[in-house]
């Protein structure tokens, strides 16, 4: 993950294998991981392993005060950075498993996405 605003808090990844509960509701995802920001590239990295191939999606978001939820306005518009596989561009709503789903193959593979704040 790139882009983070500061180093405050961490990163929070979320990798599902479906549309269910994506991206907003990590208990649906296959894994969950939370990485430490670094302060001088501020950017993060997570390394799920041992993955079979098939169809994945990833979400992000920037857990700046720590209390693992994205905190969004009253209008429901995210105040912290968050992001998704095949960095979609920003719109009303969330991304949907759709558009930002990726085939992994049986070898390593790095998917690298922008925070947007």
């Amino acid at each position: 993950m790139t882009g983070a605003r500061n180093a405050k808090g961490k990163i929070r990844v979320a990798l599902f294998r479906a549309g269910e509960g994506f991206p907003n509701d990590a208990s649906q995802a296959i894994h969950t991981q939370a990485a430490d920001i670094d302060p001088q590239t501020l950017s993060a990295q997570v390394v799920f392993a041992d993955l079979p191939a098939g169809v994945y999606a990833v979400s992000v978001f920037h857990d700046e005060n720590m209390n693992e939820k994205l905190d969004k306005n009253f209008m429901g518009v995210p105040k912290e950075g968050y992001g998704a596989s095949n960095n979609p561009k920003k719109k009303m709503g969330p991304p949907n498993f759709e558009e930002t789903k990726f085939q992994l193959g049986g070898t390593e593979q790095s998917v690298e996405i922008k925070l947007m704040y």
